[in-house]
């Protein structure tokens, strides 16, 4: 198998189309269509199927891309393992990671990081979870940071944080001035409050849904978007309500004035944070410091957390 070819044809079932592919890989859409035509005349059988949109993989697909991916982790490997032999001190990490996470951990491990190693170029890759997850299956990112639950055995999955989902309250809400913040609440004590939530296909908001119906509310929900930032800030200035990981929560003299923090009962996730990377890696002694680094980070959101001790965790392991 010709690794150039595999390259591509692994790009054009990301894409999903061959004039999408085309773009990416900076060639025109015939030499594209003829090379695809070539290497399925020397497989003797179809790769995609044409009649879907966007492209799909035939049965002979399936076979193929899940051998390019191999290949090119093989070639991939292979690079990394003689840059390392030649120089430590230079290279390239392909990191995973959502907005929101990147915004938490990058500035504290970064600067750490590239002290050590001024050299390593950091491609940032910057999705949702559910996008990362494919990225790092399929070798085009080498680690993920992101919150997951663990579900693939390709995969090596190393715990930065755990996950706790709390209540977060404007100070002015009746819930506030009913219950003292930190005091571990059902979300029935909050069922008369205005909601500010996440979009459906988010985790929380699944959590969130589930909790409304076994509890058999109907809260008022104002606004549903995908960013916690706005989520956080809407709430406080509507004087409303939102249920967000507790690590998204700044401990700032602000916070503590306007917001009021609740454990939340019956919330227990089974999603924490993890950086993961594909098992056959060929991890560079970068890689490794990487992981290191970013392991031994405390959390500043979480230092001096205004919840009891018991309910503030880190997490990293």
């Amino acid at each position: 198998m010709n690794p150039k070819h595999a390259q591509y044809m692994l790009t054009v079932y990301q894409e999903g189309s061959i004039t999408n592919a085309a773009k990416k890989l900076y060639v025109s859409q015939p030499s594209l269509s003829q090379m695809i035509k070539l290497v399925e005349s020397n497989l003797g059988a179809p790769i995609f199927n044409r009649s879907t949109d966007p492209l799909t993989l035939t049965y002979a697909g399936e076979k193929y891309i899940e051998a390019a991916q191999k290949i090119l982790t093989i070639n991939a490997n292979l690079a990394r393992e003689i840059e390392e032999i030649n120089d430590e001190e230079h290279g390239k990490i392909r990191l995973g990671i959502p907005v929101q996470r990147g915004m938490q951990v990058l500035p504290y491990v970064l600067s750490k990081f590239f002290q050590k190693y001024p050299h390593v170029d950091l491609v940032i890759s910057e999705h949702g979870s559910s996008t990362i997850d494919k990225l790092v299956l399929d070798g085009s990112v080498d680690l993920a940071c992101m919150t997951t639950v663990p579900k693939h055995d390709e995969l090596n999955y190393i715990i930065v944080e755990r996950e706790e989902l709390v209540l977060l309250a404007s100070r002015n809400t009746e819930l506030a001035r009913r219950i003292p913040s930190g005091t571990p609440i059902s979300i029935l004590e909050a069922r008369n409050e205005k909601f500010v939530s996440n979009k459906h296909g988010h985790s929380v908001r699944a959590l969130q849904d589930s909790l409304f119906i076994t509890n058999n509310i109907q809260p008022k929900i104002i606004l549903e978007t995908m960013s916690i930032e706005i989520e956080k800030k809407v709430a406080l200035a509507c004087d409303a309500v939102t249920i967000c990981p507790l690590n998204y929560i700044e401990n700032t003299e602000e916070m503590r004035a306007r917001a009021a923090l609740y454990p939340l009962k019956n919330t227990e996730s089974l999603r924490h944070c993890y950086i993961c990377h594909r098992k056959e890696l060929y991890l560079t002694r970068y890689m490794k410091d990487f992981i290191d680094i970013l392991l031994e980070v405390e959390n500043p959101f979480l230092k001096d957390s205004p919840l009891p001790k018991n309910q503030a965790q880190d997490g990293c392991q």
